[in-house]
């Protein structure tokens, strides 16, 4: 199938203007949930903004938002070709290379981005940088060395100098370059049952419970550089909870929630958390977890001692009083212990919302995400603020195609990086509307993720390949008796994707006209790194394609430890850094160079078997 566009806007950009202007004409677009206007102007430099981009109290606006918010309206004319061909129809490339383009439309203007974040990454990743907000921006982009052989070791940097917020950037830029962001929809929370009434959280809504919050924090003594531990269901007040610590410069922790309580404590001690953050219950596929009673339970173990304070946020906090769900009967039972435990809502009500964001060095840690080890404790892969928020917020505007107006929506839990990087922090880096997903895709049937689709008028959806599979086991009426018609992109990430699921997803779901991107990454690398960019070249059942800008992929041969010339199949290895990159494991930097730095040394090891054809695509092939 043969995917073209028609713009019926052009789209102009505005870069690198030494003063932001005001009331320029303002160009109506359908914002498909929410019937409001992205707004085709720039703003008037506030007493926050300045070109005097040395001094840390001013804040150095990126280029993106001096650029206008104006994006291309798309008709898509469908033709019955080739399911694996995804190609504009336009393969011109209006790339100036002053600045990153808002779009890759053509695989030609790829390939030109792509040979230029590898010949000259300082250049690119700066350019990239250029799209967030900077208190003051770096002057050293990139200073990193993969070889432990060397005298520096491995050592990873990236933008050392700058200064920025990451809460900032996802939250009150958005509205301090322009005020109508503050009733725009942030997110959509989708509850695990359908019937209960769902919440739409606006960005100055978001901002003012953070904000809130980030202070209840700051009350308990939570400073800059304290790790906080987050055990929490799928709910917004989990978001609320990572930006807040963003906010004022803690170091969150997120543990899953379905991990035992053993679990819990040995996150808690290994990053010597004094506050955990967590909520009475939360439910899923139509049962119920008690989660405060398995942070008891974590507590009471000797390795928890240091934990001073709980903060419980209510999982039916302002819902209607006789609201009946799978945990009511338990809400009575729960343990208490005082001088220890607070209702979040509560200590909310305290505090006021005068809550400044810390100003944070670009190598400051973001968070800790602890990640399985083969053998021994879990790995505690550390992230840092200026590179991440750079790396997560430009791969999500580029893979997805993001327009201004589109709804997302990743099928991911907040305690997994997917959730980190692809729910909250790339999505509302671009001033995106993310859905918050509760529940399961079989709960309360099989047309579960089809008819929240529907429901909130989805037009970029991404989950994993486990979920399609499971799904493709039931009868595909449960998929075709829902409408799909706001589907614009599918997405897959956690796995390979098998072909049979591929083209189910493909042909059942997208109805053969939205094309599939197969993410690969991994925890360790922050965001996607192989990758399609939608509608930008053809597709092939199983790949994940082309590497995104400024990774160069690399095959060894298992046995002999020599590079491998493609077409061919080996471990796969990463020849340089990437801003979104794991700077260390927590405490533990020996272990961080033994894992992923000493099998091939001057490469990062995946740990992944891949094949890379004759037209340079990749295959991933699993665990080696």
């Amino acid at each position: 199938m043969l995917l073209s566009s028609k713009y019926i806007c052009g789209k102009t950009t505005v870069r690198h203007l030494p003063i932001l202007l005001k009331n320029t004409n303002d160009i109506a677009r359908s914002a498909s949930l929410f019937n409001t206007l992205s707004t085709f102007h720039t703003s008037k430099s506030s007493s926050k903004l300045s070109h005097n981009f040395t001094n840390n109290n001013e804040i150095y606006p990126s280029a993106a938002r001096a650029s206008t918010l104006l994006s291309a309206s798309i008709r898509f004319q469908l033709s019955p070709i080739n399911i694996t061909s995804y190609r504009l129809a336009s393969t011109n490339s209006t790339w100036n290379e002053s600045s990153l383009p808002d779009k890759i439309k053509s695989l030609d203007e790829y390939k030109a981005l792509y040979d230029l974040s590898i010949n000259d990454p300082e250049r690119f990743w700066k350019m990239a940088a250029e799209r967030l907000d900077w208190y003051r921006f770096p002057t050293k982009i990139k200073n990193t060395e993969f070889d432990y052989r060397t005298d520096r070791g491995v050592d990873i940097k990236w933008y050392e100098d700058g200064i920025l917020n990451v809460c900032y950037n996802c939250l009150d830029r958005h509205i301090d370059h322009d005020s109508s962001a503050s009733k725009q929809v942030a997110v959509v929370f989708e509850p695990d049952t359908p019937t209960e009434t769902r919440h739409h959280v606006t960005y100055g809504e978001l901002l003012r419970d953070v904000k809130k919050f980030a202070n209840v924090l700051k009350k308990h003594g939570v400073k800059k550089g304290d790790r906080v531990t987050v055990y929490m269901p799928m709910v917004v007040d989990a978001c609320v909870a990572l930006l807040a610590c963003a906010r004022i410069g803690a170091i969150h922790s997120v543990v899953f929630g379905g991990f035992s309580a053993s679990n819990v404590a040995e996150r808690i001690s290994d990053c010597d958390s004094t506050v955990v953050i967590t909520s009475d219950f939360g439910l899923r596929g139509g049962k119920c977890s008690p989660l405060k009673s398995k942070i008891d339970q974590a507590l009471k173990m000797k390795q928890c001692s240091n934990v001073r304070t709980v903060l419980v946020f209510e999982r039916n906090y302002g819902s209607n009083a006789d609201v009946k769900d799978a945990c009511s009967d338990q809400r009575g039972t729960l343990e208490w212990k005082e001088g220890r435990d607070f209702w979040a809502h509560k200590e909310m009500e305290t505090v006021n919302e005068n809550c400044p964001p810390e100003k944070m060095n670009a190598e400051d840690p973001l968070f800790i995400l602890y990640t399985s080890g083969s053998t021994g404790k879990p790995k505690g892969i550390v992230h840092t603020t200026g590179g991440y928020l750079t790396y997560t917020s430009l791969t999500f505007k580029y893979i997805f195609d993001y327009n201004p107006g589109d709804i997302y929506m990743c099928t991911a839990d907040i305690g997994w990086i997917t959730g980190h990087s692809y729910i909250i922090y790339g999505p509302l880096s671009n001033r995106a509307t993310t859905v918050v997903f509760e529940g399961v895709p079989t709960y309360p049937d099989v047309s579960r993720f089809w008819n929240v689709v529907d429901k909130h008028q989805v037009n970029i959806f991404y989950t994993a390949p486990t979920a399609i599979r499971s799904l493709m086991a039931h009868d595909d009426k449960y998929v075709t008796k829902t409408s799909r018609q706001s589907l614009r992109i599918l997405g897959s990430v956690g796995e390979p994707i098998n072909s049979e699921a591929w083209k189910w997803y493909h042909s059942v779901v997208g109805d053969n006209r939205c094309p599939i991107i197969d993410t690969w990454w991994q925890t360790e690398t922050g965001g996607v790194m192989i990758t399609p960019i939608a509608n930008a070249w053809e597709l092939e059942p199983s790949s994940a394609t082309l590497p995104f800008f400024g990774i160069k992929t690399q095959l060894f041969d298992k046995s002999t430890k020599k590079p491998l010339t493609p077409p061919n199949t080996g471990e796969l290895c990463i020849q340089d850094s990437w801003p979104g990159q794991a700077r260390s494991l927590y405490r533990n930097h020996e272990r961080f160079v033994d894992v992923y730095f000493k099998q091939y040394p001057g490469y990062y090891f995946t740990g992944d078997g891949c094949e890379i054809k004759k037209n340079g695509y990749h295959c991933i092939t699993g665990r080696v």
